[in-house]
């Protein structure tokens, strides 16, 4: 599968969230993208360190055309190629890689690199990401992201771990392009207990306070 240039920006910035899944079922997956989707979340990354992945993606993809699917995770070009052939419309990673970046942005394929630092941050904006992936969020706050920003303000930045209910919202304001958001948007109890109607009135919940 080559389409990769279905990204839709448009509905990613509508309501920034990059949903992230990580060592769940196919069965569990399909059903939490539905209530997702469902809940009006348009953007969903499995990551590359889940069972079965490309199966997982290349259903995803299947079941939900519309959907922004991709990739997360990816940390070498073995990773990037299984993404790719399952059809990932975006490329998420936790470490700078040029050989990724490069590829990616070579075949216009959305890429949000991980980085920490200012230097990092300034270095994959520079190499041709879409957005970077400031991670592990939880360790720098929204501060952080309003510092970063004051001298990076053309850089659009995807603050990711620890991004929760709580502070997601604050983290927009200071001027985060997305958010990256994983246990608080995918309640693990109730995804355990296969409450997806739950699940589903959980998202609408969280939707309401972002927007």
């Amino acid at each position: 599968m080559s389409n990769h240039s279905t990204f839709n920006k448009e509905n990613f910035e509508k309501l920034p969230i990059v949903g992230i899944l990580r060592g769940i079922s196919q069965v569990k997956t399909l059903k939490i993208a539905e209530s997702y989707f469902k809940a009006g979340f348009n953007t969903l990354e499995v990551t590359m360190n889940t069972d079965n992945v490309v199966d997982i993606i290349t259903a995803l993809r299947t079941t939900f055309p519309n959907m922004n699917i991709g990739a997360g995770t990816v940390c070498n070009m073995e990773d990037l190629n299984h993404a790719l052939d399952a059809g990932s419309k975006f490329i998420v990673t936790p470490i700078l890689d040029d050989r990724v970046i490069k590829h990616c942005v070579s075949q216009s394929i959305p890429i949000f690199p991980g980085a920490y630092t200012p230097t990092e941050i300034y270095r994959a904006w520079s190499m041709g990401a879409d957005a970077v992936k400031v991670f592990p969020a939880s360790q720098l706050g929204v501060g952080y992201i309003k510092d970063v920003l004051a001298p990076l303000n053309d850089i659009k930045l995807i603050p990711t771990g620890g991004v929760n209910h709580g502070n997601a919202s604050a983290y927009l304001k200071a001027g985060a392009y997305g958010l990256g958001m994983g246990s608080s948007l995918f309640n693990k109890a109730l995804i355990e207990n296969n409450d997806f109607n739950g699940l589903f009135e959980h998202l609408v919940q969280l939707k309401s306070q972002l927007l």
